[in-house]
């Protein structure tokens, strides 16, 4: 330990004190402040925070219990161990000392390798306590760094999948694309502006940004002949088409079993199994009502609709943006989550935005 780039701040108002103790610790190689008044102390220290402590009891204004609790108040002073001096020997001092945050007690009077030792010891076990904190850091900083590595392997992955599916619909180019950056458009809205900002947060959003391409990956299930099919679906063919929602939440499960605490995946399921849910309990496949539909899935619903009915289909034309505006804010409270179709209301011109720079097959 370099003991010259240490400072040692002490606060005693007897000034033979300060004196002997100065010299102890100046010959030793520490550099000394020395103080009589404990406000005096506390100022010196919040500009320039000492090493080290040590700490008399009995003073006058502000004891040394005060002082240290001071100390402990404060953000920047907090971690600085303290050492109490005091003549005070009774059991109940020595625990209130600890008590109040400090990491030693010496009894006055001292000895010149007592103060030594223990200065050093605790100086050097500062020293380590702030080098396994630096070093935690570091090894946190790696595993967020290989956690953002794995995540982005897995987001590739899931793209590439969702694109398998989109491939197998000719009539759905940019589908997947368009209602992701739909969904977080939503998200940012609700979190700046709604009752749910509370719930929201920054990995909310991209939980349900990045999920969102799930929404149709049970189409894979889907025979061709219905996926396919150039026209509207028979009771029975829709009825088969709407199991895409248990299929694709069935094969994510399965995921989740092995990653039991992965939020991403959890969000996936809600968004793959519930994104036909309607806010008065007629959507599919729970009949899900109000606020027991998940909400990244109330957030899928609004965005996979209006890229639905802006999309050309072999049964209809691609309607324009102010009719699927109108569509989706007459089904506010109906199909939708009122507070989502609001939040669609305010970034509406976005929506439209998004889909005129987003057009491909």
């Amino acid at each position: 330990m370099n003991q010259k780039c240490k400072t040692i701040m002490i606060v005693d108002d007897t000034p033979a004190n300060l004196t002997l103790l100065q010299e102890i610790l100046q010959s030793q190689g520490y550099r000394v402040l020395v103080f009589t008044r404990g406000p005096m102390a506390l100022k010196a220290a919040e500009k320039n925070p000492p090493d080290l402590i040590l700490l008399d009891i009995n003073m006058p204004e502000m004891d040394g219990f005060e002082v240290c609790r001071n100390l402990k108040r404060n953000e920047i002073l907090k971690d600085i161990p303290v050492i109490f001096i005091s003549a005070l020997n009774a059991a109940s001092e020595k625990v209130k000392a600890f008590h109040e945050g400090g990491v030693d007690f010496v009894t006055k009077p001292f000895h010149f390798e007592e103060i030594r030792a223990r200065v050093e010891t605790h100086l050097r076990l500062d020293q380590m306590k702030k080098d396994i904190e630096r070093h935690n850091h570091y090894l946190e900083d790696i595993i967020e760094e290989k956690i953002l590595e794995v995540g982005s392997s897995q987001i590739a992955t899931i793209h590439a999948l969702s694109a398998l599916t989109e491939s197998r619909d000719v009539d759905t180019g940019g589908h997947i694309g368009r209602t992701s950056l739909f969904c977080k458009i939503l998200s940012e809205h609700l979190r700046k502006s709604s009752d749910y900002s509370k719930d929201l947060n920054n990995q909310f959003v991209e939980n349900v940004f990045h999920a969102a391409p799930l929404h149709d990956i049970g189409k894979v299930g889907i025979p061709d002949s219905i996926l396919l099919k150039p026209g509207l679906l028979s009771l029975e063919e829709f009825e088969i088409m709407k199991s895409h929602v248990i299929i694709g939440a069935k094969t994510l499960k399965a995921v989740l079993e092995k990653y039991p605490h992965n939020k991403f995946i959890v969000t996936g399921i809600e968004i793959t199994r519930s994104h036909h849910e309607k806010w008065n309990g007629k959507g599919y496949p729970d009949r899900l009502a109000g606020s027991a539909i998940p909400l990244s899935a109330r957030i899928m619903a609004v965005s996979d609709v209006y890229d639905s009915l802006r999309s050309e289909r072999p049964y209809k034309e691609a309607f324009n943006h102010e009719k699927s505006y109108d569509i989706i804010m007459k089904g506010a409270g109906e199909d939708f989550d009122p507070v989502v179709a609001e939040a669609f209301k305010e970034c509406n011109k976005e929506f439209a935005d998004i889909h005129e720079s987003y057009k491909f097959k």
